[in-house]
């Protein structure tokens, strides 16, 4: 007679999706809210702004290796107790990171935190996808679709309003009350899976994973500042990688207790699901990186302007994504919401190549919006469809593979554009500073108007001259840096309209996979 599978429902079903948000939005904070800190952070620990962007790769690296662990750890360990655990340790992190003063101790816990924080994102989806009947697995995927969204947002705009008003030690304590909340409720309302079976340990997968993947991510984070390949460690740990992901592809294929069950990939509503997670990360951290930087450099607003415009959007994701549910509850072809997606993020991302130094924050706030449409459209789909048809241990296993997939996806993101901006501000300024000359007519127009202003304010002849190449410098400078911001937008315009034709040619499969 087969089991009769009961779910939580009531106040504990409610204090279960709490739990799980809270987890989901401490995580995703946290990967984004340091950025905006780093200057102090340096400044406060006597580091350099090179060494102190160690703060974020460390974190990094131990999220995206415990991510693809998780679904083993739980078993091991069950369910309730491994979730508990890495909360704890989560916390425990975060007040430690706030107590460092000391580079090499701040960055020792933040990897550890990033150990607790990976576990997060893959268990509370796991949770709520089996706090849920299957016939209400797309309500579930809207619920954990809400943290993915908002949390990458909320993190630059509480790092802002905190750097700007407090201490940097604040980014960190202020996960401390959240978290001591979220281990009581899921120490008292998570359930250990119904059945759990010890799996032997693969020790040396997880040797093979913790290499492979470890180095491909501080490639992805380091790579633009280190030159890329012209660096020896990125080409020795680029190499390192690729030996460490082919041999545990190789492994994992042909063991019988892989530590990540890779043969899940032969199903296809997994393999598209998680390229469209990637795809989904990668233009999500792509829009949050930009936009900070560009309007922080460009047009002068504070981090806490930063953080606070890019709220409305993350409200208007949101509340998407409930739409959204409800539509694909009523039939209505997920392929078509995914294509509405990407068109809405074409959008956002053309009107962004139509901005200058003159963009005030309401002209900002549509294209902010179409942003917010965007991921509050084409979420839903390639989260659920990444789960759609499994149950139990493989459950764990598809959850931890479409999330390491979001991960590198949003790295691999931030390493092309980061990548992209550097190159297009050097050419773009060197194009520029071509054209400033003596012996070019509108240059040596500008250069003699200043100097005859200068020179009117009590500056001798050469003083001015020199003062206003310094200023054409400063502009040229401003421009090259509006240019290559500009490039970043249009090229995610580009990556948009490429995805929806890639969706819209492989429709039929999408909404078959989804509605299965």
């Amino acid at each position: 007679m087969p089991q009769v599978i009961k779910y939580p429902t009531g106040f504990s079903r409610t204090i279960i999706v709490a739990t799980c948000i809270a987890a989901s939005l401490l995580e995703l904070i946290d990967t984004t809210i340091v950025n905006v800190s780093l200057k102090h952070i340096a400044g406060s620990i006597g580091a350099s702004n090179t060494d102190v962007a160690w703060v974020i790769t460390a974190y990094a690296i131990s999220n995206v290796i415990i991510i693809p662990l998780s679904s083993m750890l739980t078993e091991l360990f069950g369910r309730r107790t491994y979730f508990t655990f890495s909360i704890t340790l989560f916390t425990f992190a975060s007040f430690m990171c706030g107590n460092s003063d000391m580079l090499i101790e701040l960055v020792i816990w933040r990897f550890i935190q990033g150990l607790g924080g990976g576990a997060l994102l893959s268990l509370s989806q796991s949770i709520l996808m089996q706090s849920f009947p299957p016939e209400k697995v797309n309500l579930a995927s809207s619920i954990y679709g809400m943290g993915v969204a908002l949390g990458p947002a909320l993190g630059p705009t509480l790092g802002g309003i905190i750097t700007d008003n407090y201490s940097w030690q604040w980014i960190f304590y202020v996960n401390i009350p959240i978290g001591i909340l979220a281990i009581i409720t899921s120490w008292i309302y998570v359930r250990d899976q119904a059945e759990r079976l010890k799996p032997k340990i693969d020790w040396l997968g997880i040797m093979f994973l913790a290499v492979g993947i470890g180095a491909f991510q501080y490639v992805l984070e380091e790579g633009n500042s280190k030159n890329w390949f012209e660096d020896k460690n990125i080409v020795i740990l680029s190499i390192i990688s690729v030996v460490g992901i082919i041999s545990l592809v190789i492994r994992e294929l042909n063991i019988k207790n892989p530590v990540v069950n890779l043969s899940l990939l032969k199903s296809k509503n997994l393999s598209v699901g998680i390229l469209l997670n990637f795809c989904m990360m990668a233009i999500l951290f792509i829009s949050i990186y930009a936009f900070p930087l560009f309007v922080q450099m460009n047009l002068g607003w504070t981090a806490s302007m930063t953080g606070i415009a890019l709220i409305p959007g993350a409200i208007i994701s949101a509340i998407g994504m409930v739409v959204c549910q409800k539509l694909m509850a009523k039939g209505v072809n997920p392929t078509y919401l995914i294509m509405a997606g990407f068109a809405a993020c074409f959008i956002f991302s053309f009107e962004f190549t139509r901005q200058s130094t003159d963009s005030s924050w309401w002209g900002l706030f549509s294209p902010l919006i179409f942003r917010g449409i965007s991921v509050g459209l084409y979420m839903l789909p390639a989260i659920t469809m990444t789960v759609t048809g499994f149950s139990g241990r493989d459950l764990g296993q598809a959850v931890g593979l479409s999330n390491m997939a979001r991960q590198l996806g949003g790295a691999v993101g931030l390493a092309l554009i980061g990548t992209q901006i550097t190159n297009t501000q050097a050419s773009t300024r060197v194009d520029l500073i071509s054209n400033i000359s003596d012996y070019k007519p509108a240059a040596a127009e500008a250069i003699s108007r200043m100097n005859w202003l200068l020179q009117t304010n009590g500056l001798d002849a050469e003083s001015a001259h020199t003062t206003a190449n310094s200023i054409l410098n400063m502009q040229v400078l401003q421009q090259s840096s509006i240019l290559s911001y500009l490039e970043s937008f249009r090229i995610m315009a580009i990556v948009s309209v490429i995805a929806f034709m890639l969706v819209l040619f492989t429709w039929k499969l999408i909404a078959q996979k989804i509605n299965k």
